[in-house]
């Protein structure tokens, strides 16, 4: 296994990748178990368990003879955290531009009230 850490964003950018931790996110499970529900061999899926280990999103651990896979939880909240981020920044953006664009029902551009603007 490779010593450098794959980007989480770039490991779950495939969609059989996101199904594959879809799987694990549900419980642990083994290569065997994730194969049987996906449209892709067992070695697929080993790789791309490969993929999820190396950006650190979920963990291995061996139960007799099996290797069980299950999510790392403190990868998942890397990626929480940025779209929280995201989320907050978006959400500024929204409320600057609406406080900029508003103005009230009582006040009219010129400083005059609305109902003298009005005609019947």
């Amino acid at each position: 296994m490779s010593t450098t850490a794959v980007d989480a964003w770039h490991a779950l950018a495939d969609p059989t990748r996101r199904r594959v931790f879809a799987r694990v996110a549900r419980g642990p499970c083994s290569v065997t178990e994730i194969a049987r529900g996906l449209p892709v061999s067992r070695p697929a899926v080993s790789q791309h368990l490969r993929v999820l280990l190396e950006a650190r999103l979920v963990d291995v651990h061996r139960q007799g003879r099996e290797h069980l896979y299950r999510p790392r939880p403190e990868g998942l909240d890397q990626l929480r955290q940025e779209l929280e981020t995201y989320w907050n920044q978006t959400m500024t953006a929204f409320k600057n531009l609406a406080e900029q664009t508003y103005q009230p029902a009582d006040s009219a551009p010129d400083g005059g009230s609305a109902d003298e603007h009005r005609t019947s």
